[in-house]
């Protein structure tokens, strides 16, 4: 983008290499009944509240420590300046999407802050101050020092580009400016233990054009799987990246480093990083994601697992992962213009992402579990918070997921009640969708040209959706229309006219592959994008793990608005074992136990619902033994 241009484009801008390019943030209002309310909660509840929380455990402080304006010891862990960055790059897109005064006085304070600790020479990170200053960059495996550099980076180019404001972004080009003294060809050798400046860098380029922050993210990309780390799988530095063909290690680094690779290729067009990211995508995709989208298996090392290891109530899937997983996504469709990935980027926004946060905004999971005895809630905050700034940011910056442009269009990635401005070419295009989406797959697309214009409208349809009709001005339109792919709509747009896109949207029993053993003989409910689960407050007469599902059953669809919000749920019956024939036995011979059920009728709900009231048992897998047969 131009410098100084005041338009907050999401992560990735005009790169030379991308099909696809983002429509910012303020440029669109979402107005309907299900994510406007979440974004409202975002900057009303949730901004304010942690906020106050990274003041009350000290993170603030640490800024002023360093700069001398209080006394004291350094407060908790060694990157918790990266809470800090995240909540800013937060708060500058709820000000660009809702500009409020009260939280730009707050960000300006919290500028000032940062500001003052920063070094002479450009050095900012407040745990490597006084005693600890000759420590700096001796340990890139564990410290974390470029990870919080490029959180701040993100924090300030999405203030600088939400105002103007070049305060905060002059530090963070002194920051990358001293890394770049530092560090490349010639100088210091070294990759970060946990990416994230590579994104930043590439980010900080295309704001600025200065090409030796694109040439220090390439550095970093380059120089990984050599050893300088370690060598770990963990690390993701057993081998060169353009040579990965498995997901590893520990799964946000792994995922960070993808979006920093993909950056890298939609600015220099390296083919051999491209071929490497679609390996990592398939197999991710293909063997290691759980059915929320959620990733990263193993709670040892917050890692991938191995092939199809994909555990149910010992997930991981930390929330931060599933953020990870869409920020990787959405690069790669700006890369290429594929659907499935648009898929991937819905999936884990509806499941993994949105199970992360309480219904309140203040309550937070760091582990994503998909079967539960009722001891896992929410909890305010971590002494590692990760999580919660960095599920408020990318909340935050929904709105700039929606749509993106091409050379020949516009495209249409998210459904939802909303209103967007859209500039293609010298043409203003308003388009204004009507719809209940997720529950209900009926979206009607107004669009409004200011002057008549041909291009073409690309219209996703859902990978999960096996059939779906478009119509134009009330006439279907001709063409193949494919699940999973974009229906292009090509023509002379006039004022006034309505696409409508019908998506069916039935109730599915979801199985897993084989091989994943855990789910033998199980299946999941899935309607639309939302993947649901059996919660014990809504089954109170069973226990939800003993209950076995059959085929023919009907399933139906009904819509409790006092309920959570307001959600669809799924209605059944099934059946309920006793398992009370064991007594206080863990094991019995089959033929000494009579296997004695009884008809329930069952509830369930959205995923991301789930542990928002009393305590219980709760699983998104069902039993369901003639899934192999059918």
């Amino acid at each position: 983008m131009d410098k100084g241009s005041l338009t907050v484009i999401v992560e990735t801008s005009n790169s030379p290499y991308a099909r696809l390019h983002p429509v910012p943030i303020e440029c669109v209002r979402l107005e309907d009944d299900f994510l406007a309310p979440k974004l409202k909660i975002i900057q009303e509840t949730t901004i304010p509240s942690q906020y106050k929380l990274l003041e009350d455990t000290g993170r603030i402080f640490n800024f002023r420590r360093a700069s001398g304006r209080e006394k004291g010891d350094y407060q908790g862990l060694y990157f918790n300046d990266s809470d800090v960055y995240k909540w800013l790059e937060a708060a500058a897109f709820s000000y660009a999407y809702n500009p409020n005064q009260n939280l730009l006085n707050k960000i300006r304070n919290l500028v000032d802050e940062i500001a003052a600790a920063q070094d002479e020479d450009g050095y900012l990170n407040t745990y490597f101050t006084f005693e600890k200053k000759g420590e700096r960059w001796k340990n890139l495996r564990d410290m974390h020092e470029l990870y919080c550099a490029g959180h701040l980076i993100q924090a300030a180019i999405a203030f600088y580009r939400a105002t103007g404001e070049r305060k905060l972004f002059d530090v963070a080009c002194r920051l990358a400016n001293h890394i770049a003294n530092v560090f490349g060809p010639n100088k210091r050798l070294g990759v970060p233990g946990h990416p994230e400046i590579e994104m930043a860098l590439v980010e900080l380029y295309r704001t600025t054009g200065r090409t030796e922050y694109l040439e220090l993210a390439r550095f970093f990309i380059n120089n990984r799987g050599k050893g300088l780390i370690g060598g770990s799988p963990y690390h993701i530095d057993h081998k060169p990246f353009r040579e990965l063909d498995e997901v590893v290690g520990h799964a946000v680094r792994m995922l960070y480093l993808n979006c920093g690779a993909t950056d890298v290729y939609l600015e220099t067009g390296d083919k051999t990083i491209f071929a490497a990211l679609m390996r990592l995508w398939h197999n991710m995709t293909e063997k290691k994601m759980y059915i929320t989208g959620g990733v990263g298996s193993r709670h040892e090392g917050e890692a991938f697992g191995e092939d199809y290891e994909l555990p149910n109530a010992r997930a991981y899937a930390e929330t931060c992962a599933a953020i990870a997983n869409f920020m990787w996504n959405w690069r790669m469709l700006l890369a290429t213009g594929d659907a499935e990935f648009a898929d991937v980027m819905e999936l884990a926004l509806y499941n993994g992402i949105l199970s992360g946060i309480s219904l309140d905004g203040k309550h937070y999971f760091y582990v994503n579990p998909l079967a539960d005895r009722g001891n896992h809630r929410r909890q305010e905050w971590f002494e590692c918070a990760c999580c919660p700034p960095n599920i408020a940011r990318l909340l935050a910056s929904l709105p700039g997921y929606f749509y993106s442009t091409s050379e020949n269009g516009i495209w249409i990635h998210l459904y939802a009640k909303s209103t967007a401005k859209i500039k293609l070419g010298g043409n203003l295009v308003t388009l204004t969708q009507n719809t209940k989406y997720p529950w209900n797959g009926e979206i009607e697309i107004t669009i409004n040209p200011a002057e008549e214009s041909a291009f073409s409208l690309y219209v996703r349809i859902p990978g999960w959706c096996k059939k779906a009709d478009v119509k134009l001005n009330g006439k279907n339109l001709e063409g193949e229309i494919l699940s999973g792919r974009y229906f292009e709509i090509n023509r002379l747009w006039k004022k006034g006219d309505k696409v409508h896109l019908s998506l069916l949207m039935p109730i599915e029993r979801i199985i897993s592959h084989p091989l994943v053993m855990e789910n033998n003989d199980r299946v999941a409910l899935k309607r639309g994008p939302i993947v649901y689960c059996l919660e014990k407050t809504d089954n109170p007469g069973f226990d939800v793990w003993s209950i076995v599902l059959s085929d023919d059953t009907y399933l139906s669809a009904e819509w409790k608005p006092n309920l959570l919000g307001g959600v669809i749920v799924i209605r059944g019956e099934a059946l309920a074992v006793n398992t009370e024939k064991f007594g206080e036995k863990l094991y019995l011979p089959k033929t000494d136990v009579k296997c004695e059920t009884r008809r329930v009728k069952f509830t369930a709900i959205p995923y991301y619902a789930w542990a928002n009231r009393e305590r219980g048992p709760m699983t998104v897998w069902i039993r369901s033994p003639e899934k192999l047969f059918s």
